[in-house]
């Protein structure tokens, strides 16, 4: 299956950001992550994304006469390319989906007893800039400028995953000066 055909898919998305960071979690972990998803769907996303080369059995252990497997993201895992040819339906899906992701883990979030948005510095800002396509490609190559270092965190004690999704697109044309 086709990355992008793979990952434009809600669950699946939220089962890779369950495992990213190098964890290892069992099926039966996922579940429980992902509380509102049918044991059956996720068995289902764990195979596709298996299958389609996205994830790995990091381990395997005998649970009560049956096999309890362990799955983790493969490091050469298939990756969008960043210019992949999308059309506009691929666009509207992959956005759906990413808003799902986003809501889901923001309930997931919210509901686990110590959650605090405060300390945790939780934000949800929506704002216009009006730019340039110059001004636009420094605000981006800015954004990965300072964001690329930090991708490549490790997980490790004292450190807490956190969602970052910016969104960005044109709003509407402003209207031509006479």
């Amino acid at each position: 299956m086709d990355p992008t055909e793979l990952l434009l898919h809600p669950v699946r998305l939220r089962l890779i950001h369950a495992l990213a960071g190098g964890r290892l979690r069992t099926a039966g972990e996922l579940c429980e992550r992902l509380p509102d998803v049918p044991r059956t769907s996720v068995y289902r996303h764990l195979g596709l994304l298996t299958e389609g080369g996205m994830l790995e059995i990091g381990d395997e252990r005998r649970v009560r006469g049956a096999v309890e497997r362990s799955y983790r993201l493969r490091p050469d895992r298939p990756a969008v390319p960043s210019d992949a040819p999308m059309t506009v339906e691929d666009h509207r899906q992959g956005f759906a989906a990413a808003m799902a992701v986003l809501i889901a883990e923001f309930n997931a979030y919210l509901d686990r007893p110590d959650a605090n948005p405060i300390a945790d510095s939780v934000g949800y800002r929506q704002g216009t800039l009006w730019l340039t396509p110059e001004e636009l490609d420094t605000m981006l190559t800015g954004f990965r400028d300072i964001v690329a270092p930090l991708a490549a965190n490790e997980p490790e004690p004292g450190r807490r995953p956190y969602l970052i999704s910016p969104i960005l697109f044109p709003g509407e044309e402003p209207p031509v000066p006479n």
